[in-house]
């Protein structure tokens, strides 16, 4: 096929499989090295150059892709042949043509192999164009259907072979397919595509752009990409070399040829995960020290003796955890997990209590404002109770600092000299306190709330130096085991699986269209006995769904069936200090409902608001309606949840599960089920890496292979050193290095 495209590039002579044209072949010469000394150099130039000089080409250099073409490509952010390879489809399509008319079922996707019989247009009595293919076929005749696309009929010769793949429709001449895919086939040509890759796409740009590309790719590089694993390895874990894996998985000869590269590159991805979380895990232990914070016996009786309340056996072993790890000169990388209530702010409190209590500074770092403040008074108000000891026996009352974005730049200058300084030993904040002009004085120990809002890079920012503080991640959305194992490999996870005692259950109803009014009297005559609750509103500002907005529902409800009760609104909107000031209304008693947005999802702690409404409860996510449930389950009175919903189908799963169960690791294990993984852990927030493959709960078990797999392997080799690990290296270093902070691997 002629081009106008430029002439493919040379090939790099000494690129891996690739040997250089022509007679003569570049050496080189370092005096005074052995030739092992020599090959050893080469390989570690290769290595620093691109491995594949090919995977880099530009995608206008490849046959059949013209610069219109790329200029398309690029909108999808493919641009060079290493994209397009790993530009996965998102399904495939059968253009076999091995269906017969016989064997063909209405709305069902099928292809059909026929010669052109007739090509002909006419007019429709609706002004509309319509052309009209039809096919001789096995078994009778099929006809492809166009409508505003005469120039469809250019591609149609009579006598021709052609494959219409599409859904297909009886219609009163018998069966016809609106819009099919086609395919031509020349002469006595069979169709040996049995699966025709459909990939995800952006506007102005046709499949058949990136399906050119990818085969261009494959043809271009197919030959010489370097595999990751050892022969052994693809051998033991029955994978496809990666050459193979790439053909088929974008042009696939059999669905179970197509299986194995979609498995060998789901089980790569895991694998490669599973490495990178560990070797990460491996260098802060070996190359980078954290402050050794022992904290002396006495004073930790001293700090559990600050709260109101006993500790529980699970919070007394987590803090056992927690204090183990200090103790020791490596930095503490801990996840904490625990259900709604069960005392995860008490057991960080008291890490960041010894942390100060024996010279250093500890970091709280909240994903709200509302959130924040709430940390910094209840903390505040702790070391307000008792006089505190440190170490040395001397007398100590901690500074409590807050940092925040809403503050003045000069408030901020002074809180920051005072934390650079060591004035504020105790520093709660927000995302502010990643800003590159903020230092510590001895920072010990970063505590970060609800894990699921940041990421591993933020996390990184507050560990720049060689001496890393500890770090104690906290969520209260209970992660299922298997996903813990395979996204958090890095962390350690302590959890804390009881509640206090005294506390009780929700009791959890679904109130539908039907019920509305007996709630809402209910929900009346318990605000009448002098209770406080939420009503909660899934949107700020009315939406094409439907959704009310927060502020309509509070006018309704005030005039309405809550019109006999002070009522106040809270939204992530409102300027911080109105919200602050509505809240502490509510907390005094100075308002009996608060209607707001998801915004009192966390950090809201108001034992005697014990009812809860929550709007179009189909709208949130089984783990946000039990986040949500848990701002009424803080004291010793129980607490009742109204879960609103406009459907009346009998049976509503996110629902039934969340009116079913008040246990956060159960309704977690079933929100994996009904949302992945993605989804239940937000992963472009999550401190999880995302996946781009693999899916956890449908490749549970390959994830657990994986995670044996890379555990044996760096038993062996704990920095995956020398040259049969070198591709890997470069692979997970490109991946996962800059989100990891994998410098070394890379």
């Amino acid at each position: 096929m002629a081009t106008d495209d430029p002439p493919d590039s040379p090939p790099d002579p000494h690129a891996p499989g690739i040997q250089p044209e022509g007679p003569q072949q570049q050496r080189y010469v370092l005096i005074g090295c052995t030739e092992e000394m020599v090959e050893e150099a080469r390989e570690e130039m290769i290595n620093r150059l691109e491995i594949e000089p090919r995977l880099s080409r530009r995608l206008s250099r490849l046959r059949g892709v013209t610069a219109a073409r790329a200029a398309k490509l690029a909108r999808l952010g493919l641009q060079q042949v290493r994209d397009v390879l790993i530009h996965f489809p998102r399904e495939y399509k059968d253009f076999s043509g091995a269906h017969r008319l016989d064997s063909l079922v209405a709305g069902e996707h099928a292809s059909v192999t026929g010669t052109v019989l007739d090509v002909g247009s006419r007019t429709t009595s609706g002004g509309r164009q319509m052309l009209v293919v039809t096919l001789a076929c096995d078994g009778g005749r099929l006809r492809g259907v166009w409508f505003n696309m005469p120039f469809m009929a250019r591609r149609f010769r009579p006598a021709s072979r052609v494959v219409f793949a599409g859904a297909p429709r009886l219609a009163a001449g018998g069966w016809e397919m609106a819009h099919p895919e086609v395919r031509q086939l020349e002469g006595d040509e069979q169709s040996d595509t049995e699966w025709l890759p459909v990939y995800p796409l952006t506007a102005g740009v046709k499949q058949s752009d990136v399906r050119i590309a990818a085969a261009a790719a494959i043809d271009s590089v197919g030959d010489h990409l370097r595999e990751a694993f050892l022969p052994e390895e693809l051998e033991a874990r029955r994978l496809l070399p990666i050459a193979e894996a790439f053909r088929e998985i974008h042009r696939p000869t059999s669905r179970e040829r197509l299986e194995a590269a979609r498995r060998r590159f789901i089980y790569q991805e895991l694998y490669m995960l599973q490495l990178a979380l560990r070797v990460h895990r491996r260098q802060l232990e070996t190359f980078v020290r954290a402050p050794v914070i022992e904290l002396p016996s006495h004073l930790r009786s001293r700090i559990e003796g600050l709260f109101r309340f006993s500790f529980t056996a699970a919070q007394r072993r987590v803090v056992d955890e927690i204090l183990s790890d200090l103790a020791r000169p490596t930095p503490m990388q801990r996840l904490l997990q625990g259900d709604v209530g069960s005392g995860k702010t008490a057991v960080a409190a008291s890490a960041m209590l010894a942390a100060v209590l024996t010279g250093h500074q500890a970091v709280l770092m909240a994903p709200t404002e509302l959130l924040a403040r709430q940390h910094f008074t209840t903390l505040a108000e702790l070391i307000r109770r008792r006089r505190l000891v440190a170490a040395d026996g001397e007398p100590l009352k901690p500074r409590v600092e807050l940092l925040i974005g809403g503050q003045g730049r000069g408030r901020r200058r002074r809180s920051a000299q005072r934390i650079e300084t060591g004035v504020s030993q105790l520093i709660i904040g927000t995302q502010a306190l990643l800003t590159a002009d903020l230092k510590f004085a001895n920072l010990g120990l970063v505590v970060i709330d609800e894990q699921h809002r940041f990421g591993v890079v933020q996390r990184s920012l507050l560990q720049g130096s060689l001496l890393q503080p500890h770090t104690l991640v906290m969520t209260a959305t209970p992660i299922p085991r298997t996903v813990a194992h395979s996204l958090y490999g890095d962390l350690d996870l302590s959890t804390i699986d009881e509640v206090p005692p005294g506390r009780q259950p929700v009791a959890t109803y679904r109130v539908g269209p039907a019920e509305l009014d007996r709630w809402w009297s209910f929900f009346r005559r318990k605000l009448g006995e002098g209770r406080r609750g939420y009503v909660v509103v899934p949107a700020v500002e009315e939406s094409a769904r439907g959704l009310a907005s927060v502020a309509s529902v509070l006018e309704e409800l005030a005039n309405g069936p809550l019109e006999a009760f002070r009522l106040g609104l809270v939204h992530g909107r409102m300027a911080p200090e109105t919200k602050q000031g509505v809240m502490e209304s509510f907390r005094a008693g100075r308002l009996d409902v608060l209607v707001a947005t998801s915004v009192v999802e966390v950090g809201i702690d108001v034992p005697e608001a014990t009812l809860m409404t929550i709007m179009d409860a189909d709208r949130f996510g089984l783990a946000q309606l039990h986040q949500l449930r848990g701002r009424v389950a803080r004291g010793a009175t129980r607490g009742i949840c109204g879960a609103i919903t406009e459907s009346t189908e009998a049976e509503h799963p996110r629902i039934d599960a969340f009116v079913g169960s008040t246990d956060g690791f159960q309704l977690a294990e079933i929100d994996l089920v009904l949302r992945g993984p993605g989804e239940l852990l937000g992963t472009r927030q999550s401190g999880a890496p995302p996946l781009t493959v693999a899916d956890i709960v449908r490749d549970g078990s390959l994830a657990a292979e994986a995670r044996e797999h890379a555990i044996a392997v760096l038993a062996e080799n704990p920095f995956l050193e020398g040259k049969p690990f070198a591709r890997l290296r470069k692979l997970i270093g490109r991946r996962w290095g800059e989100r990891l902070n994998l410098g070394a691997i890379g």
